[in-house]
């Protein structure tokens, strides 16, 4: 039987998800989540009233076309505030009513955000990113990360929340930046970019969440699944692989969130 707490959470991330969509298209288009207050058509851009506007239930309702222009409603709507209430209720089912849990929640909306901003619009915007980072190093001090590498060269007797900060710079900081060095070998020897600095500023909010390994470990797994999945892509679609941008972010993030979520994996500084 579902738990309450779970079942309230999940309603929670059905609501949130709503509003990533908002964040999703708009950001990237530098538009702001303000204003307009309330979404509309991109097609007709006829303002959509708020019983047109329900997660998953509006889209169902109206068989997924809007109700004034009857154009097709992108399934990527109602896919995203379902995985962001399973998200949410994941997170309060593996911790309970927890800091632990919405760190685990804010984190999860924040990659979701990256993942498919990343794949329809091959952008990763700052505010998933940067935003992240600052999110992340304030969890730090009130959700301790395990002592990993850092930790052999902090004194023991700071203070635990100051020590996770540095676990944080650190697990956000050492990948990040070797990432950016790596783009930019590839860049000097093949004069074009391999790697977006979107790329390497979500990888700094993955790290600075749940420090260095899980980070490394979403990096092999996005890397080795983004790279099968494209070649399958490219073969079946008869694209020139030279001109395809791969949306590393994407498989980066799916990557990430398998490792903390349905894995159970205990993330190690």
């Amino acid at each position: 039987m579902i738990q309450p707490e779970v079942f309230l959470a999940a309603l929670a991330g059905l609501l949130l998800g709503s509003f990533l969509n908002v964040c999703i298209f708009r950001w990237p288009r530098d538009l702001s989540v303000l204003q307009p207050s309330r979404s509309m058509c991109p097609e007709c851009e006829q303002t959509i009233a708020w019983y047109d506007n329900l997660p998953i239930l509006s889209f169902v309702l109206l068989k997924g076309r809007c109700r004034n222009c009857q154009a097709p409603i992108s399934w990527q709507y109602p896919l995203v505030e379902l995985l962001t209430a399973v998200c949410f209720g994941s997170a309060v089912y593996q911790h309970g009513l927890t800091l632990p849990a919405l760190k685990l929640a804010v984190y999860s909306w924040l990659i979701l955000g990256c993942i498919f901003a990343d794949f329809a619009d091959r952008i990763l915007p700052d505010e998933f990113t940067l935003g992240g980072v600052v999110i992340a190093l304030v969890f730090a001090v009130f959700v301790p990360l395990p002592p990993g590498l850092p930790s052999l060269f902090v004194p023991s007797d700071w203070p635990e929340p100051a020590r996770s900060v540095i676990e944080a710079l650190f697990g956000g900081g050492f990948p990040s930046l070797s990432i950016f060095l790596v783009g930019e070998l590839y860049y000097r020897i093949r004069k074009k970019d391999g790697l977006g600095l979107g790329d390497v500023k979500m990888i700094a909010t993955m790290g600075a969440f749940y420090g260095l390994s899980p980070t490394l470990l979403a990096i092999l797994g996005g890397s080795f699944g983004g790279s099968l999945i494209s070649l399958a892509f490219l073969y079946l679609s008869k694209k020139d692989s030279g001109t395809y941008e791969l949306p590393f972010g994407s498989f980066l993030g799916i990557a990430s969130l398998l490792l903390v979520h349905f894995e159970r994996f205990t993330p190690q500084g």
